[in-house]
């Protein structure tokens, strides 16, 4: 028998508080700009593009890394893109890497098949797969493996809590316990019971019941001692601000930090990230310049 959705949980404010693009009326601009800026980045940074990391055509991987191919152990920023696991690409974010690269830190910017043609689960074990494909290259790449942070938006701040909760020899033998070493996730989604609500997100995203608790880093614990860094945009809605907060309190044993946005949109929020005045890209920027 199919259970009502909980009090709170109407089709009608679900649609409200995630429909993202609906609350945020220059959402076209922002989109343009980041286009532009990622184009630009591509053409001036050294990138290693579209490389594989599994055999679907959506596992591909973009590698940027500082012009100085001589230094090796470079510490690595692994960012997760958003767009509700459904929509964007690796391409859209990689204006992202250009701070991080200029202060000799190797950025890799992940893509991921999107749903309906690939499940939510299915999406973890990509991004699981990407990331122990970095740690397996690393020496090949110059990259140094044991300073590792993933960074996600949005559904890729979901994506980068999903990666701090990982079990890593569960899921491949050869890796260490500790294969993240840090995290930020920004605007992040950790309780999928709403989106089982959000006709129109649902309609891809196809939750079920048994399947929120597997997905919901709310339900989880992190695997390791790694910090997380968390932040949601002042001008969010009231959900993803209780994302934000639920997550910093049921993780609080790794929060290192939560950064205000005041005055922030869900999709400015993530340029906040790769803004170097900023103390979002500041705090980034501390984890991965750690020594482990």
């Amino acid at each position: 028998m199919r259970l009502p959705p909980p009090p709170g949980y109407a089709p009608d404010f679900c649609n409200d508080q995630y429909d993202n693009r609906r609350r945020v009326a220059d959402v076209p601009v922002i989109m343009a700009r980041w286009t532009r800026e990622a184009a630009s980045t591509r053409a001036r940074l050294v990138g290693r593009l579209d490389l594989a990391y599994g055999s679907d055509s959506a596992e591909r991987l973009d590698l940027f890394l500082p012009r100085e191919q001589a230094r090796a152990n470079l510490p690595l920023l692994v960012f997760i893109h958003g767009g509700y696991w459904r929509a964007l690409s690796k391409s859209d974010f990689s204006w992202i890497a250009a701070p991080y690269v200029e202060r000799d830190i190797a950025v890799a910017i992940l893509d991921y098949g999107l749903a309906p043609r690939v499940p939510l689960e299915a999406i973890v074990r990509q991004n699981l797969a990407a990331i122990a494909w970095l740690w397996h290259h690393a020496a090949r790449l110059g990259l140094a493996r044991e300073r590792i942070v993933v960074a996600g938006h949005s559904a890729g701040g979901h994506l980068t809590a999903m990666m701090m909760a990982a079990r890593w020899r569960e899921f491949d033998a050869r890796l260490p316990v500790k294969v993240v070493h840090a995290g930020v996730a920004i605007s992040g989604l950790y309780d999928m019971e709403p989106l089982r609500h959000t006709p129109y997100l649902n309609a891809d995203l196809q939750l079920t019941l048994d399947r929120v608790a597997p997905l919901s880093p709310l339900y989880m614990r992190p695997a390791t001692d790694a910090p997380l860094v968390t932040a949601v945009g002042g001008d969010e809605s009231d959900e993803f601000k209780r994302h934000n907060r639920e997550i910093g309190l049921t993780w609080h044993s790794v929060l290192r930090a939560d950064v205000a946005l005041p005055g922030e949109n869900h999709f400015t929020a993530c340029e906040r990230f790769a803004d170097p005045e900023h103390l979002l890209f500041k705090t980034a920027l501390q984890l991965c310049k750690e020594q482990r």
